[in-house]
């Protein structure tokens, strides 16, 4: 398995977690100030483990459809994940 997507299965495996987490929070009426705090959280993790989804995309699929003169299709499958990733 390439080394992003190791990085991106443990930062899931961390949110996954953490989302039990919150939702025991709820479960037991904690403050709500605490669980936002909480979701913000799991919210960065799941970014990040897709920019590394991303990052290991680039560098192996469409690294290799660029040298075969074929980068136009990924690279619109790239800008359309970074438009909605920016919204």
């Amino acid at each position: 398995m390439i080394e992003e997507r190791k990085k991106a299965l443990n930062l899931l495996k961390t949110s996954k977690g953490q989302i039990e987490g919150i939702i025991k929070m709820i479960e037991n009426e904690r403050y709500c100030v605490d669980i936002s705090k909480q979701i913000l959280s799991v919210q960065a993790l799941l970014k990040k483990a897709n920019l590394n989804i991303l990052d290991s995309h680039i560098r192996s699929c469409v690294k290799d459809a660029i040298l075969e003169g074929e980068g136009d299709e990924k690279i619109n499958e790239i800008m359309n994940v970074l438009n909605k990733y920016i919204k």
